[in-house]
């Protein structure tokens, strides 16, 4: 045995591998922890300072850009409901207009067919009058042949004060127009002309033929005076007036088409006549 093998070594002891990786992993644990620990701490210590800076500036763009936005979306909403308000009114007022012109037509139809009517209810009562009348055309030709009338046989009126005034102012309108309601001075209907032509010796008559063949003294048709009121119809329900003139003949507004004519009895022989002078 050694003689310094009860002596104690001052020598410390090695310490192992494995303690001397696991007191360095520590310690690089604790450092990396630091060093997270610390740039979390700048990291959060930056991010107030990005959100003051930069989030207000973002969200008063959008919030410009989504006004904006509106206010296109408005302005092209109401564009289009103008067209469409204008586009419906120009439908409407097409329809309308093809609605009147179908009534205007309808109606010139309606005149027309009336027209014709009045025509041939016209012509057929002449010819009815013309066949009643036989006689009287007869009478008329035997008077001028004899010379029992003194206006027949000379063909020229002898109407003397009021009834010369009457016939000469009827005489004065022939050639003017016949227009339905009118009483001159320009232009006449039947009853308006004999209306007009008493009103110079101051005598009212009745506005319508219907009054007007009733207005005075019934006469017969052999027995005319110039300044007689003709009738065509029934007495108080003539539908046509005129003046005898003497001389076998008549004035009187006839129609649109002759206006105011001066005629022969057997022209339109009349159904009857009355005297107011």
């Amino acid at each position: 045995m050694s003689h310094t093998a009860h002596i104690r070594s001052h020598r410390k002891p090695r310490r192992s591998a494995s303690t001397i990786a696991m007191r360095a992993g520590v310690a690089g644990g604790v450092l990396s922890t630091l060093a997270v620990a610390g740039a979390s701490g700048s990291a959060n210590a930056a991010e107030p300072v990005t959100q003051t800076l930069e989030l207000p500036t973002l969200t008063a763009d959008l919030a410009a850009q989504v006004a904006q936005s509106a206010d296109v979306t408005q302005q092209a909403a109401a564009s289009y409901q103008l067209q469409a308000e204008r586009d419906a009114a120009a439908a409407k007022a097409a329809k309308q207009a093809k609605t009147d012109l179908a009534e205007a037509k309808k109606k010139a139809a309606e005149a027309k067919k009336k027209a014709e009517e009045a025509e041939r209810k016209e012509a057929a009562e002449r010819a009815s009058r013309a066949a009643e009348r036989t006689t009287l055309s007869a009478s008329s030709d035997t008077g001028s042949s004899t010379g029992t009338s003194s206006d027949t046989s000379t063909g020229t009126s002898t109407a003397t004060g009021s009834a010369a005034a009457v016939v000469s102012f009827v005489q004065a309108q022939v050639g003017k127009a016949y227009v339905s309601g009118a009483t001159g001075p320009s232009a006449y209907d039947c009853s308006g002309l004999v209306q007009a032509a008493f009103k110079q010796v101051g005598i009212s008559l009745p506005r319508v033929s219907q009054a007007q063949s009733t207005a005075g003294t019934q006469v017969g048709l052999d027995n005319l005076q110039p300044g007689d009121i003709l009738y065509w119809g029934g007495a108080g329900s003539a539908y046509h007036v005129g003046v005898y003139v003497g001389g076998g003949m008549f004035v009187g507004a006839q129609n649109s088409s002759t206006g105011v004519v001066e005629k022969p009895l057997s022209y339109d022989p009349p159904s009857g006549a009355v005297r107011v002078l």
